[in-house]
């Protein structure tokens, strides 16, 4: 899943709250809001159709393709890099081999979409005074970036919070002299001041416009990072290579730079300037008004470097067996990007989702040797579809529902994997399916993974809306159905947690997502055995799923969100 906002980083860590709570709590003890495991049902049976093509799901086919495409070889796959290409090329050839016909362009399997990158190059510099800071250590440059260079120099002032607010009435700005000067501002808020009026009075673009309008070259924010996602590790994020849509339309004016600092980078600032950075924060928070120039000279030298570049969404699909019902498909997804190569460093991206790739190619493989002849298939067609640009911001999706290579007003249902590898930690038993609530996608999930013998896992926390944080949220957006399906295991929920927690620490966008010896991969088989069956019964209804009336995501199939002014 994305993260590369500093929003972005807390949502995924919501999710995995989430997770913990959903995938290993004890049924016995389902959330007290109501919400509770399902019970195994005498009546959910699987028919032999079903049982046929859940026993072709391999677990060799997950492990290898999953082991494949987090090697070295594949460089991370990073969108609009070479190891991406290389791994859209490695999937088209596994489509092809099993029989599914091209849906990409031009009679391949490959849609191909044009990206912009951008990064921050190690030659860059911000000093202030005699201090040179560092990088990614000391200083992020926030995005968007809308030169290759920029230089800069000026005398620093700090303006508490940067607040001008006739509401407050507060005005941090009051007698100072911004003109070519580097503006640090503090993040956060004193004590005392109603929340709400507050954030009206911090919106970031008021604060940005309210210095940047008095002449102001750069804006440095402090205070930045909680003890749960530290400085540190927002740097670790935006320090990387930014990737967008291309063409990029050209701003209508350049931005200045806005750059975050470390607390400790801001304690070197303000030493010799007769009061520490934390004496500084103190009086802040306590309403002083502590606006002041700080008696030293920055000078910014950033060099970025822009690039143009494509990559492939790669889609095949198996014909259905119905004359009519064959013009409409069931559209199985997963990423499989990660961070590729940055910095030198190769993001692997096994369980985040070189996993998940591997767990829709098995799924393939299952329905094409399952179903040999066109006339065993099921009804509807089944597209697989493996998306570039995720860690993005599922851009690779957004880019098929908005240029789709099947009618969108005839997709019946999207399917999407995307975990962490939750269901590698042993037998999987439980399952989650987000935005089961939605549509009555969620009486086939609850069917099936009851009749295969699992544990129906409400979630636990609908108003978080985890249920829009990854691929499948792109066709929700559209008017499709969705499901993102992940699994955990059964047993003492402590173990698991904790070894979620570490990993979430350790591996979690980092070098060291990597394939483990102690993965059990018959968890994400099982996995793959229940996204299939849920497909196939999909698959052969008489009628496409529909959204349930008490949906907030109802609207008809292409229809945009926009267009329902939702």
């Amino acid at each position: 899943m994305h993260s590369l906002s500093r929003n972005n980083v807390q949502s995924r860590g919501f999710l995995c709250a989430v997770l913990v709570t959903a995938l290993l709590s004890s049924p016995a003890l389902a959330w007290q809001s109501g919400a509770t495991a399902t019970a195994p049902k005498a009546a959910a049976i699987l028919t032999a159709a079903e049982r046929k093509a859940a026993g072709r799901v391999k677990l060799e086919t997950v492990r290898d393709v999953t082991t494949v495409l987090s090697s070295n070889e594949f460089e991370g796959r990073g969108t609009a890099q070479p190891g991406a290409d290389k791994a859209a090329r490695y999937l088209a050839d596994r489509f092809a081999k099993l029989g599914l016909k091209p849906r990409g362009e031009n009679g391949t399997y490959l849609q191909p979409i044009k990206f912009r990158s951008a990064q921050v190059l190690p030659e860059s510099s911000v000093t202030v005074g005699e201090l040179a800071l560092k990088q990614g250590e000391d200083y992020i440059l926030v995005p968007p970036y809308t030169s290759e260079q920029v230089n800069h120099t000026g005398g620093v002032v700090f303006v508490g919070y940067g607040v001008v607010s006739s509401e407050l009435k507060r005005d941090d700005l009051a007698g100072l002299e911004l003109k070519d000067k580097v503006v640090i501002i503090l993040n956060g808020q004193p004590a005392g001041v109603e929340a709400s009026a507050w954030r009206r009075a911090t919106n970031p673009q008021t604060r940005a416009m309210n210095i940047f309008s008095r002449g102001a070259v750069a804006i440095i924010v402090a205070n930045v990072g909680t003890p749960a996602q530290p400085f540190s590790t927002l740097a670790n994020y935006l320090s990387r290579r930014r990737v967008t849509l291309a063409p990029v339309p050209e701003p209508a004016f350049k931005i200045p730079p806005v750059l975050l600092l470390s607390d400790a980078a801001m304690e070197k600032i303000f030493a010799g300037s007769g009061m520490t950075y934390a004496q500084m924060q103190e009086k802040a928070k306590s309403g002083e008004m502590v606006s002041r120039d700080v008696g030293k000279t920055a000078t910014l030298a950033l060099r970025l470097k822009f690039a143009e570049a494509t990559s492939d969404n790669v889609v095949g699909v198996l014909e259905g067996s119905d004359a009519k019902l064959k013009e409409e498909a069931v559209v199985y997804s997963a990423h499989y990007d990660a961070y590729g190569i940055d910095g030198g460093r190769i993001y692997p991206g096994a369980a985040d989702n070189a996993l998940g790739t591997a767990t829709i190619t098995a799924i393939a493989e299952a329905f094409a040797t399952a179903f040999p002849k066109p006339s065993s298939r099921p009804r509807r067609s089944i597209i697989f579809l493996a998306v570039t640009g995720e860690e993005y911001g599922l851009l690779g999706a957004e880019h098929w529902v908005q240029h789709p290579t099947w009618p969108i007003e005839k997709v019946a249902a999207n399917i999407n994997f995307d975990g962490i590898g939750t269901e590698v930690y042993g037998p999987v038993k439980r399952i989650v399916g987000f935005g089961a609530e939605h549509s009555d996608l969620g009486a086939v999930f609850e069917e099936v993974s009851v009749a295969t013998g699992n544990i129906v896992t409400p979630d636990p926390l609908p108003e978080e809306n985890a249920f829009v944080r990854s691929d499948h949220y792109a066709f929700v957006k559209r008017g499709v159905p969705a499901l993102m399906l992940m699994g955990g295991p059964d047993g003492d929920p402590s173990i698991w947690v904790s070894r979620m927690k570490k990993w979430m620490t350790t591996d979690y966008h980092s070098t060291t997502d990597t394939v483990k010896p102690d993965w059990n991969w018959t968890g994400p088989q099982t996995l793959a055995k229940i996204g299939l069956i849920i497909g196939l019964r999909v698959a052969n209804a008489d009628a496409m799923p529909a959204w349930l009336q008490s949906s907030p995501f109802k609207r008809s199939r292409n229809q945009s969100k926009t267009q329902t002014g939702n």
